[in-house]
């Protein structure tokens, strides 16, 4: 007996095209490091009261250098304001841009424990998928999430 031969598909007909995902990671990727420089700044900022290049060395592991070098690009982009031997301070743009990276960090963050991921484990994990998860996915992610926790009885504390 023949085996059922599967339809032939074309590379146009797929929901997305491979062009147009390869195109999203690369451009995702390309704005990953700004959204990981302007949250770190912003959390520095929150916990310390300024920011300077050491801080951010020493928060994202990397060298002096490759932060002059980050900073200078993103001030060219409008995300940072800074001045030789002054604080480093985000614009207005890289505020919205390190509130909405913390906001998506938060939504991953909260789905992957919502799933069972341990904290540890999704912490790390949070931290490299908020870049590249698509508004659909995160929106589905925190409905989910949402659902989760409405569902969820309250525990009551014992006093």
């Amino acid at each position: 007996m023949p085996l059922p031969t599967q339809p032939k598909t074309r590379r146009n007909n797929h929901p997305a095209a491979p062009n147009q995902t390869f195109r999203k990671v690369r451009t995702d990727h390309a704005t990953e490091t700004a959204q990981d420089y302007v949250e770190a700044v912003s959390d520095i900022v929150h916990n310390k009261g300024e920011c300077r290049v050491k801080d951010l060395s020493e928060l994202l592991g990397v060298s002096h250098v490759t932060v002059s070098r980050a900073i200078a690009r993103f001030q060219r982009q409008r995300l940072i304001s800074t001045e030789p031997y002054r604080p480093i301070r985000l614009t207005a743009k890289g505020e919205r841009l390190a509130a909405e990276s913390r906001r998506r960090h938060e939504i991953v963050l909260a789905f992957l424990e919502a799933i069972g991921v341990p904290k540890r484990e999704s912490r790390r994990d949070a931290e490299g998928i908020e870049h590249h998860v698509g508004q659909v996915t995160l929106r589905c992610m925190e409905r989910f999430v949402q659902q989760r926790r409405r569902s969820t009885p309250k525990r009551k504390n014992a006093t």
